[in-house]
C-alpha cells in the first residue's frame, strides 16, 4: 500500500471510506491490503457472561469489542477480556449478518482471546505482521468497529513494560497517541496494512511512566506468533504456566497496596488481608509492581511455594510478617467454558 500516512487528507478520505462504507479501494501495492480490505478484516464482537463467573463484579455481564479475522475458518483475534468466562458470543462483520462464535483460547500470559465463527465471513483474513522493529516514531492505523471514527491514525510513543493490577506482565507493550476511543480488541495495523497489535487499554501515561498523556496500550502481536498453533488446537499455550497468587494491588511508592483478593485464591487461602502492603517477594525488596511480578515469575511455574514480606498496618509494632502462598495456574479458577 503507498504510505497510509501520507498526509491528513488522505486520512480524512480512509475515516469517510470507513463512516459511510464505501468499498475502500484506496491505492495499494501488489498483494496488500485495500483500507476496504482492512476494515472488512475488523468484526463486532458481544459475548455475554456465564452468571457465575469470576470476572462478573469488574467487568460485567455483557461485554462488547472488536476482533480481527486473522485465520481461514473463520478464526478471530480479539483481547481476551472480552471473551473470558462467556458463555455465548456473537460476531457480527461489517455490513454482514450476526452469527454465533465459538471460544477457542483464552491466554492470561499474553491477554489474547480466540474465537472461531460458526458460519463463513466474506473477508480476507488481515496477515500478521512484525512488531519488534516499532519504535516511538512509528506511524499506525488503529481499526476498529464503531460509529463514532472507526479508523484513526496514530503514533507509537513508547514500548516499555506494562503491569497490570491483576499479575498481568507485557515486558514491551506498544503505547500509541492519540487516543482511539474503541480500543478493546481494535487492529493496529502497520504501513504495509499487516496487524502488529490488538487493543487493550486506555492509558493515562503513554509517552512514559509519570508523564501525562492519554493514548492506547497495545498487546504486540509477536508474542501470539509462537504460541498461536497450540492455542488454536488445545485451548493453551505449551510450556510452563506462570504462578497466580490471587493478589489484586496499587502500587504506592514502590510497594504495594493489596486492593482485594480472589475469592477462593491463593492469596486468600494463605491469610493476606486488604490494606496490607508487600514489601518483598523472598526476602528482596520490591520497587514496584513490574518488580514484583518478575520476583514472583521467578519463583518457579504455577504451584510453586512464593514467600512474601508484608506489613500490617493495624500491627501494635508495623512488623513484617512472612506469608507463605501456594500458587496456582489462573484458567483453574475462572470458570471458563470447557
Amino acid at each position: 500500500m503507498q504510505s497510509l500516512f501520507r498526509n491528513v487528507q488522505y486520512f480524512a478520505v480512509v475515516l469517510v471510506v470507513a463512516i459511510l462504507g464505501g468499498n475502500g479501494s484506496a491505492p495499494s501495492q501488489a498483494g496488500e491490503p485495500t483500507i476496504g480490505e482492512i476494515l472488512n478484516a475488523v468484526v463486532e464482537i458481544h459475548a455475554e457472561i456465564r452468571p457465575d463467573a469470576r470476572s462478573l463484579g469488574t467487568l460485567g455481564d455483557t461485554r462488547s469489542g472488536s476482533g480481527v479475522l486473522i485465520g481461514d475458518g473463520g478464526l478471530i483475534l480479539t483481547i481476551g477480556y472480552i471473551i473470558m468466562e462467556a458463555e455465548r458470543i456473537r460476531v457480527r462483520p461489517r455490513g454482514g449478518p450476526t452469527m454465533e462464535a465459538d471460544v477457542v483460547a483464552y491466554d492470561h500470559d499474553t491477554g489474547f482471546g480466540l474465537l472461531r465463527a460458526r458460519q463463513t465471513i466474506d473477508a480476507a483474513p488481515l496477515e500478521l505482521g512484525s512488531s519488534k522493529a516499532l519504535d516511538e516514531r512509528a506511524r499506525l492505523l488503529v481499526v476498529s468497529v464503531g460509529d463514532q471514527r472507526p479508523v484513526s491514525p496514530v503514533q507509537v510513543v513508547s514500548r516499555r513494560a506494562f503491569a497490570g493490577s491483576w499479575e498481568y506482565l507485557l515486558e514491551r507493550a506498544i503505547y500509541t497517541m492519540p487516543p482511539h476511543q474503541e480500543f478493546g480488541g481494535a487492529a493496529l495495523v502497520d504501513q504495509s496494512g499487516k496487524l502488529v497489535g490488538i487493543g487493550s487499554l486506555m492509558v493515562h501515561d503513554a509517552p512514559g511512566p509519570d508523564i501525562d498523556g492519554f493514548g492506547n496500550m497495545f498487546v504486540p502481536v509477536e508474542l501470539l506468533k509462537p504460541v498461536l498453533d497450540s492455542l488454536v488446537k488445545t485451548g493453551r499455550s505449551e510450556g510452563s504456566v506462570g504462578p497466580w497468587l490471587g493478589v489484586y494491588t496499587r502500587e504506592v511508592e514502590g510497594q504495594l497496596l493489596i486492593l482485594r483478593l480472589a475469592a477462593g485464591g491463593p492469596g486468600e487461602v494463605a491469610g493476606l488481608h486488604p490494606g496490607e502492603v508487600i514489601l518483598g517477594v523472598g526476602g528482596k525488596k520490591i520497587t514496584g509492581m513490574t518488580d514484583f511480578f518478575r520476583k514472583v515469575r521467578a519463583q518457579g511455574d504455577a504451584g510453586a511455594e512464593v514467600s512474601l514480606d508484608v506489613l500490617t498496618l493495624k500491627s501494635a509494632d508495623m512488623s513484617v510478617r512472612k506469608v507463605a502462598v501456594k500458587s496456582r495456574d489462573r484458567h483453574s479458577w475462572l470458570r471458563l467454558k470447557e
